[in-house]
């Protein structure tokens, strides 16, 4: 691993640490010093796309910042890599605070708040040129006692690697990250299997640990072992978008043992089948956003934590969560 990317990994770390000792007042400084003045960054619904530094903290700090005055970033995984020339840093973790004034139509609570995010950076000279960004805000309305569906599974605080070794700082053994690339790419080459073999030809056993931990968004749940993998998620998804196919990777690395892939989109379907979040099928052709984190253990992989911009979607099959929220909050 180069030192470049050392130095990148500690520069996003130095901008999570930052943002525990900010507040409206300060966040444009702390966005000048880490961002490039035109960099982009493209968030989740009903955000979307902003340009700039400006943007960036109108658009989505300065609000965050109101709502959870006392906001803390913490990385549980951070760790980088190059995908198709770029220096990538990626981190998920939980933006945690206490939830004072609304935020996007989600009614206060005034209690602690676990804001779920995946984040990916691409750095130039040492600053921030690009974010994609996924906050699971459907998660922060169930928080706030406000559920669109029962989730299958149950929803909780997603915790961060049983090892507690997520942030990588220092440089990772490049044989590793070859390693951990290649499990990785293996098991979703395995997924397109579904059609002619179904569930079980799709031969998880051999890339995942038989009590892997499934970390999934508001919705759908938390998933223990392959059995409940394919229970609680995998069958409801793929009954419901059969046909599903990759979209466009923004990056897919590995460092060390752990990986992580993301797409704008990630996956393009046609929603088929019933049932899904509760919801008929819609024959609608949709796009999703989604991001992989994944972690290795030995030969086989035993944690991800999945991020899917679940309100984007849901609106591509005709249901606006934020309006249902704001016409009729008895709905959830």
């Amino acid at each position: 691993m180069s030192n470049d990317h050392s130095q990148c990994k500690r520069r996003v770390n130095e901008f999570s640490g930052a943002i525990r000792d900010t507040g409206v007042d300060r966040i444009g400084d702390v966005l000048d010093e880490y961002y490039h003045p035109d960099a982009e960054w493209h968030g989740p619904a009903p955000i979307g796309r902003l340009t700039g530094c400006d943007e960036i903290g109108r658009g989505y700090w300065v609000p965050l910042l109101e709502s959870f005055p006392d906001l803390e970033k913490n990385d549980y995984i951070l760790f980088a890599g190059e995908f198709e020339g770029g220096e990538w840093v990626c981190a998920t973790g939980n933006l945690v605070g206490t939830f004072e004034n609304d935020w996007l139509d989600i009614p206060a609570t005034g209690h602690a708040t676990w804001l779920r995010y995946g984040e990916f950076h691409r750095v130039v000279d040492g600053k921030i040129a690009e974010t994609r960004l996924l906050v699971d805000v459907l998660d922060v309305m169930r928080q706030a006692g406000y559920q669109f569906a029962p989730a299958l599974a149950p929803e909780v605080v997603i915790p961060g690697p049983m090892t507690q070794d997520g942030v990588l700082l220092d440089e990772q053994d490049d044989e590793e990250s070859e390693k951990t690339l290649q499990v990785v790419e293996g098991m979703i080459d395995g997924l397109h299997d579904y059609e002619e073999e179904g569930l079980d030809g799709m031969g998880l056993e051999k890339f995942w640990h038989e009590d892997f931990m499934w970390y999934g968004p508001a919705g759908t749940g938390t998933t223990r072992g392959i059995d409940g993998f394919q229970e609680y998620h995998q069958a409801p998804f793929l009954e419901a978008f059969p046909d599903r196919e990759g979209g466009d990777h923004v990056a897919r690395f590995a460092e060390g043992n752990y990986c992580a892939s993301t797409g704008w989109p990630s996956v393009r379907a046609t929603h088929l089948g019933d049932g899904w979040m509760g919801l008929p099928a819609t024959e609608e052709s949709v796009e999703m956003r989604v991001m992989d984190f994944w972690r290795r253990e030995g030969d086989k992989l035993a944690e991800n934590w999945v991020f899917i911009d679940k309100i984007d979607l849901l609106q591509q099959m005709g249901v606006d969560v934020f309006e249902r929220l704001r016409n009729d909050r008895q709905y959830f």
